[in-house]
């Protein structure tokens, strides 16, 4: 079951499901430029037309193409210059969310912050008169 909500595209109420997140009109837009960067990659010299290029000749907005390639309607493996931005660090990405770049940072501070929880466990466990731990931080 839907619930009710407004459009984050024109604002309009509408039943939102977890298939249509807008409204009919918005999606019926969609569509429409969904089969217009379709048929303009679909054409043999567009397969290696870059995200820039593909707005600039079929005249749709960037966060909507993006949105097909997110959500699988255009598939990469088939246009190797095209990809997404990463969430953290904005490079051209062609696969999961993040770059490795910006996952290796994560696991980083990850790691970090287990290491100063266990720190802090062992001092909390430690009678007044105790020996403390720190961490030793690299540069």
């Amino acid at each position: 079951m839907g619930e009710l909500a407004n459009c984050p595209t024109c604002n309009a109420l509408f039943v939102r499901t977890p298939f249509r997140v807008v409204c009919d009109a918005c999606f019926l837009e969609e569509e429409k430029a969904y089969e217009t960067v379709y048929r303009f990659l679909r054409k043999r010299d567009n397969r290696k037309a870059m995200l820039h290029e593909v707005v600039a000749e079929t005249g749709v907005a960037e966060d909507l193409v993006l949105k097909f390639i997110r959500t699988g309607r255009i598939q990469l493996v088939n246009f190797p210059n095209l990809g997404y931005p990463c969430d953290k660090c904005g490079k051209m990405i062609r696969e999961e969310r993040m770059c490795e770049g910006c996952k290796k940072e994560l696991t980083k501070q990850l790691r970090q912050i287990e290491q100063e929880e266990k720190i802090s466990e062992q001092n909390k466990s430690k009678s007044p008169s105790s020996t403390y731990y720190s961490q030793r931080t690299k540069n």
